[in-house]
């Protein structure tokens, strides 16, 4: 990833990722992998400033671990890991002064956390909002406090996004405005903390 393609990633726009991440969660707990396919090509585009194969390939992988992790409870962690690997490699990796495994376990691990909440088998609720965060202070380079609030906000969309999933996943209900509302103040935050 060169210079002016870093810089891109760091000036990514906090309304369309927003927007883009709630029709990718959307689509995942609905299981229309077609949106959740269509949302990632956004997001990588939107996320990564990638180039267009480069986005394509990357959004492919997403998807493909994002359904390696979907079946509870015999999902297949090492498979997310392996294929999330591959796609931070593309996504800049090395190139950007991260190593592509660690970015990978860093956002399976925030999966894994999140799971646990979802299931009640963690307690701490905050612990997504810190296992998010630890992936920004990782990826951005940053000091977790300076990424800290951006990773609390995505966990609390997340919590809203799962009373919505134990609702019945109804695209009219006001929980999905709410998610994105909360989507967009992290993603705020983020830019905040690192453009």
């Amino acid at each position: 990833m060169s210079t002016d393609a870093r810089q891109a990633a760091r000036n990514f726009d906090p309304v369309a990722l927003a927007r883009l991440e709630s029709a990718a969660w959307i689509g995942y707990y609905r299981r229309e992998w077609l949106r959740v396919l269509a949302a990632s090509v956004g997001l990588v585009r939107c996320g990564f400033a990638l180039s267009w194969p480069k986005t394509l390939w990357g959004a492919w992988l997403v998807v493909r671990a994002n359904q390696r992790w979907a079946p509870y409870p015999d999902n297949q962690p090492d498979e997310a890991r392996r294929l999330m690997t591959r796609f931070y490699a593309i996504a800049g990796g090395r190139e950007s002064g991260f190593d592509p495994r660690e970015a990978a376990r860093l956002e399976v691990e925030w999966w894994r956390v999140h799971r646990a909440l979802q299931h009640a088998d963690e307690a701490d609720p905050n612990a997504l909002g810190q296992a998010v965060a630890a992936l920004y202070a990782y990826t951005y380079d940053r000091a977790i406090d300076v990424v800290r609030e951006s990773g609390e906000l995505r966990a609390e969309a997340m919590r809203i996004c799962d009373a919505w999933v134990e609702a019945g996943c109804d695209l009219n209900d006001p929980r999905v405005a709410g998610m994105r509302r909360f989507l967009l103040r992290s993603y705020r935050s983020l830019k905040a903390a690192v453009a």
